[in-house]
């Protein structure tokens, strides 16, 4: 239940993340909602993790995570553009969660 619960909690994060670039520095009244509510359920799932996984596991792979699936969202449906270097990184990232997955962090 954990894992399930720190899935919706990077969704969450995922869906505020990318509402932010739409809200125009919070200037915009409903993407600016989209960016508050996401990071609020994002949180409150992320509370809820903790109580089944371990601090350090649960915020590893919900940062490195999040922060993987926005740059795939920037590259492929904001304008972004793809680098090696940007590719390598997210290649590290989605890397580091595998190997905490599999047991090298408790």
């Amino acid at each position: 239940m954990g894992y399930a619960l720190l899935a919706g909690a990077i969704a969450a994060e995922v869906v505020g993340t990318t509402a932010m670039k739409y809200s125009e520095g919070f200037t915009r009244l409903w993407p600016s909602v989209v960016t508050v509510a996401g990071y609020l359920v994002a949180f409150a799932l992320l509370a809820q993790t903790l109580r089944t996984v371990s601090v350090g596991t649960a915020y590893a792979i919900w940062s490195g995570a999040g922060t993987a699936a926005i740059a795939v969202i920037g590259t492929m449906f904001l304008g972004e553009g793809l680098t090696v270097a940007k590719a390598g990184g997210i290649a590290l990232i989605i890397a580091g969660v595998v190997v905490l997955n599999l047991g090298g962090a408790h």
